[in-house]
């Protein structure tokens, strides 16, 4: 009878606490993809000739999409420059294996600034990660601070330098339309507790693989103004 009991206790349990945890949501998959993109950057991994692979990074970056989509009409223009950005560079990972290769063919050419050209795409897909990150970063600052709030900041502090006067007009306008935070929660199929903690995981994740490709660039004397 004990032995049923405790059974009984052990089911019960299972029903009730359910962790977001134990429930891959859109985030917590794309915080995994990024840790372990972010694994392969650590010395007994990765040695400075071999280079971060493009493919693994195509992988863990194709996720982020969602949560530009989840931003809604503000950043729809984000999502589709993003969306368009790692496309190509997919398809790049189909002859070039690492994101230095990259670089050195457009060095080579001399076609880094160039619009369309595989090294400015990086450039803006590096952009989107990090104000996905920065977003998250004035996000968890307070619980009084709305999304709209995070979002404006994180976007006049990472993208607006490098965008046209219209585009900054569309976005800043589109803030207002922006979910509120509830509805990002919902959106994201997140808890307060459980979106914290994804969220810094992201955060943590992210900065190494944002601060690699600005080190390519400015190892070849490449500008990060643009």
């Amino acid at each position: 009878m004990e032995e049923e009991e405790d059974e009984d206790d052990t089911f019960e349990d299972a029903v009730c606490n359910k962790t977001p945890a134990r429930v891959n949501t859109p985030l917590s998959i794309i915080t995994e993809a990024f840790e372990n993109l972010a694994d392969l950057l650590k010395p007994d991994i990765t040695t400075e000739e071999d280079g971060l692979s493009l493919d693994a990074f195509c992988n863990a970056c194709t996720h982020v999409s969602v949560l530009f989509s989840c931003l809604g009409f503000a950043f729809k223009f984000a999502e589709m420059e993003y969306i368009s950005k790692v496309n190509d560079l997919v398809e790049a990972s189909k002859t070039l294996d690492t994101l230095q290769n990259i670089l050195d063919l457009d060095v080579e050419k001399d076609t880094v600034k160039t619009p369309g050209s595989r090294s400015r795409n990086l450039r803006r897909v590096r952009l989107g990660l990090d104000l996905i990150r920065a977003i998250f970063e004035k996000f968890l600052m307070t619980d009084e601070y709305s999304l709209k709030d995070a979002a404006t900041t994180a976007y006049t502090e990472v993208c607006a330098p490098f965008h046209t006067w219209a585009v900054r007009t569309a976005v800043y306008a589109g803030m207002y339309t922006l979910p509120t935070r509830d509805q990002l929660l919902l959106r994201l199929d997140e808890t307060e507790q459980s979106v914290e903690k994804n969220m810094r995981r992201y955060m943590e994740a992210s900065r190494p693989i944002i601060e690699y490709i600005d080190k390519l660039y400015i190892e070849r004397n490449i500008k990060l103004d643009w």
